[in-house]
């Protein structure tokens, strides 16, 4: 799985995480937050849809980094198909990330404390929903959430959730 960053161009997971605790460890005593959402726009005749999940290291009070994968999923012909698979792609990659950031964080000695998966007090992870109160996604909120935070994640919906919202948004029209 290959992410876009802005600043170094395209990294595996792997590099995405190595990029995150090296930051982390740069600002040891800063406030940092990672945050996972995904977007979906449809295509063609609306079967077709371009995904984007969107890592986001924000740094509390410094702004943020980002780190976009985009993925191409056909037969795709109901919205509540598309808020489900928006939320299973920010699980696996949310998983898929506290594991690395746990092997790297072992491999290179980061002066950073041991990362347990998805509990860790050192990371806030939270998951962008791109759904809201308003509108057509309401009616699965409740499950969705209930999924995600069952994982062990903390969940934002709209308004809060730019994770989702605003970065991958941006990413799944071009």
């Amino acid at each position: 799985m290959l992410f876009l960053s802005p600043t170094r161009g395209m990294l595996s997971l792997e590099d995405v995480a190595y990029d995150i605790l090296r930051e982390r460890s740069t600002h040891a005593d800063a406030d940092y937050k990672l945050v996972v959402g995904t977007d979906s726009q449809l295509h063609g005749n609306g079967s077709v849809a371009t995904f984007v999940t969107a890592i986001i290291l924000h740094r509390a009070g410094r702004g943020a980094r980002y780190f976009v994968h985009k993925s191409i999923h056909e037969h795709l012909y109901s919205l509540r198909q598309r808020m489900f698979t928006e939320a299973a792609l920010s699980l696996q990659t949310s998983g898929q990330l506290m594991e690395q950031l746990q092997s790297r964080s072992q491999q290179e000695a980061f002066p950073i404390s041991h990362f347990p998966a998805r509990y860790s007090s050192e990371w806030h992870v939270e998951v962008h929903l791109d759904m809201g109160e308003r509108g057509e996604t309401k009616q699965w909120i409740r499950e969705i959430v209930a999924w995600i935070e069952a994982n062990g994640y903390e969940v934002r919906i709209k308004p809060d959730s730019y994770g989702a919202s605003t970065v991958a948004d941006r990413y799944t029209k071009h």
